[in-house]
């Protein structure tokens, strides 16, 4: 019988509840342990405890417990259905077993369970991509404290989430996941959300460390990036986070960066994130990531997920021939014991399984409203109630909310735009609703949605409606006003692509053009609803509808939201944090990323591929060049001077704001800024505040300007102020020297702007720093 056999059979035979309520109360000789004393540091309970452990106790420790909870399938009888991993107990010790789940937009557990006659739906919070969109760091953290309960209540330890990769390229298939291609925007975002679940004793794991950014054999891609890059770009938003909220842990990612693989990165994971940074945590990696357990327990990778018989004979192994350094399996089971120590587990918790469902429905209706979008407004919002809507396009019944992968929930209902218009008092044109129907039965097939392992890879995407003019002549005639739904999903496993995707269909585009032509010769709007994950092309179409309101995916109450915006219930003001570009040759990093990427094997995932030779490594697959360097995004966007569809920071009101006169001092190695702002129009409305900054003249290779820091107001009725204050420390002014491997401050003027948007820019002052 091996360790893994013998383990079982000592945890089957020992008499211990592993639900963190009923652990050993005395040791052999009689004396109470000293990790059990609540009096006691967790350090001194950690390092009691790992004195009494055997080396087979902490190498089980190291790893995960096992293939089948890595995809879910966990017996009901020893933990919770759909947890996607364990952090492995320890009987003889009292030690319980720590459940992981997957969660960046809500916890994706099982609802149902054999023989229990009730639910166990948890909430579809708006996905990544729509909350960094709010720019409200309250609003996310209020986000992040409901996910957090829930967590809380299920009897779950740690979310496996937020996601903090940088969009690089439009087609990442999981940009949905990420927030912005600016690391300022993701660190803060990223930090309000870890802090608010954090707040109930449940911890996080940052996710996916890092210059994760494309699907397209995501497990084994090698990124090949500068270091300036990898630290003003790809590393910068993960620092802000472990500076602002110091998470429980953070998750290695599946690719290499420059040769070797993130969780075998010695230089990653010890001497950037712990001796640079001062991370605190554990690392765990991605589900079957890496390729080396003892080199990944070696370099600082504590934990390994979801843990294979292949890594436990390899740490076995590598404990007897010597290459598997015992100091550092001490460091990562102080750091895996630490988390335990922190959790509700050792703490006698009792698990209500009673989240407050209603008020987190709220919480998630008030954010998506916030991080909703108005790209173009030409009179034609808010509508007025009681107007009868033809709704076109089948997203307008079928609205999506959330992407998929391990970035979908399990939510007890999701309320398309069709619902919430009618909740909001609306009429909905039953012309345009029986054609709805009539493709719903003829395409039957079409819209039977995936369930279970196949729904994390297969997203849901029926085909598009036909209009011809005819039946659009009827839905117009009893109709006051016409709103499309063009929808876009995207999720794990594969990249998306340029033809019917990032594109307009052609089915998309004779749907816009009849709907509009039809309306506009009727004196009647067309609105178009972008209920979308991530960017598509809007150039060449957008001066076509009378208002465009980029929704995002708005989870469970998405439908609810986008009537609170159309109907003037709430003021839009989000801004978008990523660049529409007019084209997608546009982006730098286009000539670098995989435009035909097949989708993830789950082969490859489950047992791992050999090594492609070198001479045999495909671009864009097997590896990718990071030419564009810092230039992501609306800094290349800047440097090159290009016109693009929507800018970064963009985003409509329905009322207008000035911006008075901008103080600024140097305080402390930091510059002080305030700014007045007032609501000059005749609604209420919130205004996001961008704070860039320019060096004057410069030796060194520089963005035209950097995102440095934001506001946003409160709620501001007609007339009134709202004076918003930020500090920029001048460390964050610093490039990163390749020369000299550190981070350097030119000195000089450098110029710092109050925006609107990044090229909408309103005031601007100089300072000299030294």
């Amino acid at each position: 019988m091996d360790f893994e056999d013998d383990y079982k059979e000592k945890r089957d035979l020992t008499e211990l509840t592993l639900q963190g309520k009923t652990f050993l109360d005395r040791n052999e000789n009689g004396k109470m342990d000293v990790y059990e004393d609540p009096n006691q540091s967790i350090e001194a309970r950690v390092e009691d405890l790992l004195s009494q452990m055997t080396v087979e106790e902490k190498l089980h420790l190291l790893k995960g417990s096992g293939m089948a909870s890595g995809v879910g399938m966990v017996d009901p009888d020893e933990g919770i259905p759909g947890v996607v991993g364990t952090i492995v107990a320890t009987p003889r010790l009292g030690i319980p077993a720590i459940n992981l789940s997957d969660g960046p937009a809500g916890l994706r557990i099982e609802p149902t369970r054999e023989d229990i006659d009730r639910t166990f739906y948890c909430t579809a919070f708006p996905i990544a991509t729509l909350l960094a969109s709010t720019w409200n760091t309250d609003l996310v953290y209020q986000v992040g404290d409901a996910m957090g309960n829930e967590a809380l209540e299920y009897g779950i330890d740690v979310i496996l989430g937020p996601g903090a990769n940088i969009h690089r390229h439009p087609f990442c298939g999981r940009n949905f996941e990420y927030y912005s291609e600016d690391p300022v925007v993701t660190g803060k975002i990223g930090a309000a959300m870890v802090n608010g679940i954090e707040s109930n004793g449940v911890g996080t794991s940052v996710k996916h460390f890092v210059a994760n950014n494309q699907e397209t054999n995501r497990n084994f891609n090698d990124t090949r990036v500068s270091d300036r890059a990898m630290r003003e770009i790809y590393l910068k938003g993960f620092e802000i986070i472990v500076e602002d909220a110091q998470p429980w842990t953070i998750m290695s990612s599946y690719n290499k960066v420059n040769r070797t693989y993130t969780s075998e990165s010695r230089d990653l994971l010890t001497d950037i994130l712990r001796d640079d940074w001062g991370f605190e945590g554990l690392v765990m990696s991605d589900w079957f990531g890496g390729n080396d357990a003892v080199a990944m327990i070696n370099a600082g990778n504590d934990l390994l997920e979801p843990g294979t018989k292949k890594q436990w004979k390899a740490l076995i192994e590598g404990q007897e021939d010597g290459t598997l350094d015992m100091e550092a399996v001490d460091t990562s089971v102080r750091r895996i014991l630490t988390l335990i120590f922190k959790s509700k587990k050792m703490q006698d918790y009792t698990y209500g399984e009673n989240p407050d469902l209603k008020a987190h429905a709220d919480i998630t209706r008030k954010s998506a409203s916030e991080g909703i979008v108005l790209l173009e407004n030409k009179d034609a919002l808010p509508i007025s109630k009681g107007q009868n809507v033809a709704l076109i396009g089948l997203y307008s019944y079928d609205f999506i909310a959330g992407g998929t992968g391990s970035g979908d929930v399990n939510e007890a209902y999701s309320v398309s735009l069709e619902e919430g218009l009618t909740n909001s008092g609306f009429t909905v044109s039953l012309k345009a609703k029986e054609a709805y129907e009539a493709h719903k039965s003829a395409n039957a097939e079409a819209f039977i949605k995936p369930e279970g392992i196949n729904a994390m890879f297969d997203p849901y995407l029926p085909p598009e409606m036909t209009y011809d003019n005819g039946l659009m002549q009827e839905i117009a005639s009893e109709s006051d006003v016409a709103i499309i739904t063009i929808g876009r999903n995207s999720g794990e496993g594969g990249d998306r692509k340029v033809a019917n995707d990032f594109l307009l269909s052609e089915v998309e585009k004779d749907m816009l053009k009849t709907t509009c032509e039809t309306f506009h010769a009727a004196n009647k709007k067309v609105i178009v609803v972008l209920n979308i994950g991530g960017v598509i092309e809007t150039a060449s179409w957008k001066d076509q509808p009378d208002a465009i309101v980029l929704a995002w995916q708005g989870g469970q109450e998405g439908g609810n939201a986008v009537a609170d915006i159309l109907g003037g219930a709430v003021n839009p003001s989000g801004k978008l944090t990523m660049t529409f570009p007019i084209n997608v040759d546009d982006h730098a990093s286009n000539a670098n990323f995989p435009q035909d990427g097949a989708p993830m094997q789950m082969t490859d995932l489950l047992f791992g591929k050999d090594e492609v030779p070198a001479e045999e490594m495909v671009k864009d697959v097997d590896y990718t060049e990071y030419e564009e360097g810092i230039y992501v995004g609306y800094r290349h966007f800047d440097k090159a001077g290009l016109d693009v569809s929507y800018p970064f920071g963009y985003g409509l009101s329905y009322t207008q704001f000035e911006y008075g006169d901008m103080t600024m001092i140097q305080e402390n190695d930091s510059l002080k800024v305030a700014i007045p702002v007032t609501n000059i129009g005749e609604l209420s409305g919130k205004e996001v505040v961008q704070f860039y900054v320019s060096k004057d003249s410069t030796q060194i290779d520089r963005p035209e300007q950097e995102l440095k820091a934001f506001a946003k107001t409160a709620l501001l009725a007609s007339g009134a102020t709202d004076t918003l204050k930020v500090v920029i420390p001048k460390k964050s002014l610093r490039y990163w020297n390749e020369n000299s491997s550190q981070w350097s401050l030119e000195p000089g003027s450098y110029t710092v702007k109050v925006g609107a948007s990044s090229r909408v820019i309103k005031k601007a002052m100089q300072a000299d720093l030294e």
